[in-house]
C-alpha cells in the first residue's frame, strides 16, 4: 500500500486523537476495563473522527492514510485505554486485505461500509490447534454448487462478536483460502455461533472470542478475489499480519509511554527521607532506561511502518518492532509499578492496568518466539551465503 500522508493532515490527526484521549478515555478508561464494559460511546466517537477508515482509500470513503500515521495514531489511543486500539487492528486488517487483494464488486460492496465504521472487521485465522502454526489450519470449506460448506472451529477471535464482516482462513481442495464472511452482529447468525467467549488478564471491554462454524453457507464470491485466488489465503493473511504487527508494536509502544509518564509525574511528587525519590538515583536510572526503551520503540515502529509505505516487505522490520516495543513495554510497566510501589499494585492507579495490559503485546499476532523465528529467517535470507 504505497502512500505518503501530508504531514501537516498527519499532525492535525494525531492531535485530533490525543485531545479525545484527554477529554473522553483517560476519565473514563479503569471505569470500563475494570467493568469489562465495552465502551460504546467511545467506539461512536472514534468513528466520528473517521478511524475505521484509516487504511481505505478516498474513493470508498477512507482518509486513505499511510502506516505510520496508522501506528502514531494507535500509539495515541493505547497510551490512554489500550484495548481501544484493538477495536480497530483487525478491522484494518480487513480493510487491508480487501484493498489488497478484493476483487472490484468486493471492494465496492464492502469497503464503504468498513470505512464508516458500519459494520467492523474481524480476523479468524488461529484455531485451537493451529495458532502460530497456520499451515495446520483444519477448518473446511467444501465446495457445493455455487456455494462453499464452512466447518469448523477459531479462536482468539477479535470483536467477533460485534464483527460484521470476519476474514476467515478455511481448507478449501485447492488449499488454504481467505473468505470475506458477512453477518449480522449478534451471537448468531446462520450457523456461525460465537462458543465461548475467553477471559483475559487484562484487554478488557473488548470481546475476544471462541467462533464455530456448523454447515454455513457461503456464496462462491465470497473467496477474497475471486476463484484465481483459491489456495492463496494463507499468504495473504500473513502479508496482513506485517500491519497488524505494526499495529502491535504501536500499541506496546503507546502502553510503553503510558508507564514511563505515569512513574516520572509520581517520582516527582511522591517524597521520602525529605526530598523526591526521583532525586534518588536508583530511580533517576530507571526513568533513564524506561525513556530509552520508549524511544527505541517507538523509532523501530516508524522504521517498520515506512517499509509498508514503500510497498516493501517488511516482515523483518514488523517483526522487530513488534519483538522490542512488546517488551518494552512490559519492562517499562514493571518498573512503573515499582516507582510506585505500594500504589502501583491498587486499583487507585492506572499503572496496574498497565502491567496487566502489557503482556497481551507479547503473545499477539504471533508470540515473540515466532516473531524471533521471523526476524531469523528473514535475515538469513537476506544474507545467504553464495
Amino acid at each position: 500500500m504505497p502512500t505518503t500522508t501530508d504531514p501537516a493532515l498527519a499532525d492535525e490527526l494525531v492531535d485530533t486523537v490525543r485531545s479525545f484521549v484527554i477529554k473522553d478515555v483517560l476519565p473514563v478508561a479503569s471505569e470500563f476495563e475494570h467493568a469489562d464494559e465495552y465502551p460504546a460511546h467511545l467506539v461512536e466517537k472514534m468513528k466520528e473522527i473517521g478511524l475505521f477508515g484509516c487504511l481505505v482509500p478516498e474513493e470508498y470513503g477512507g482518509l486513505d492514510l499511510d502506516a505510520l500515521t496508522y501506528a502514531r495514531l494507535i500509539e495515541e489511543l493505547s497510551a490512554g485505554w489500550m484495548s481501544l486500539s484493538g477495536v480497530l487492528n483487525t478491522h484494518m486488517m480487513c480493510c487491508l486485505l480487501l484493498r489488497t487483494h478484493g476483487t472490484d464488486e468486493q471492494r465496492k460492496r464492502l469497503l464503504p461500509r468498513l470505512a464508516a465504521g458500519e459494520v467492523r472487521g474481524a480476523l479468524s485465522l488461529s484455531e485451537p490447534d493451529a495458532g502460530s502454526d497456520t499451515a495446520n489450519i483444519q477448518c473446511k470449506a467444501t465446495p457445493d454448487g455455487d456455494e462453499y460448506i464452512l466447518n469448523g472451529t477459531k479462536m482468539w477471535v477479535t470483536n467477533g462478536d460485534r464483527a460484521g464482516v470476519v476474514a476467515l482462513a478455511a481448507r478449501a481442495p485447492e488449499g488454504i483460502t481467505c473468505f470475506m464472511i458477512e453477518k449480522d452482529p449478534g451471537p448468531t447468525y446462520r450457523g456461525i455461533s460465537v462458543s465461548k467467549t475467553i477471559g483475559k488478564l487484562g484487554y478488557k471491554g473488548i470481546e475476544t472470542v471462541e467462533m464455530t462454524y456448523t454447515d454455513h453457507r457461503v456464496p462462491a464470491d465470497t473467496v477474497l478475489g475471486g476463484p484465481e485466488n483459491l489456495g492463496r489465503g494463507r499468504h495473504q493473511m500473513l502479508g496482513g499480519l506485517e500491519l497488524g504487527r505494526v499495529n502491535i508494536a504501536a500499541r506496546a509502544t503507546g502502553v510503553a509511554r503510558a508507564a514511563f509518564e505515569a512513574a516520572i509525574a509520581y517520582a516527582q511528587q511522591r517524597h521520602t527521607f525529605g526530598i523526591p525519590i526521583a532525586q534518588h538515583q536508583a530511580i533517576q536510572f530507571k526513568l533513564a532506561d524506561m525513556a530509552t526503551r520508549l524511544e527505541a520503540a517507538r523509532l523501530l515502529t516508524h522504521s517498520a511502518a515506512r517499509k509498508v509505505d514503500a510497498g516493501e516487505r517488511a516482515d523483518v522490520e514488523a517483526g522487530m518492532a513488534k519483538l522490542f516495543a512488546s517488551e518494552a513495554a512490559l519492562e517499562n510497566a514493571t518498573e512503573a509499578m515499582r516507582i510506585h510501589g505500594g500504589y502501583g499494585y491498587t486499583t487507585e492507579f492506572p499503572v496496574e492496568r498497565y502491567f496487566r495490559d502489557a503482556p497481551l503485546m507479547i503473545i499477539g499476532e504471533g508470540t515473540n518466539e515466532i516473531q524471533r523465528m521471523v526476524i531469523a529467517r528473514g535475515l538469513l535470507a537476506r544474507y545467504a551465503a553464495e
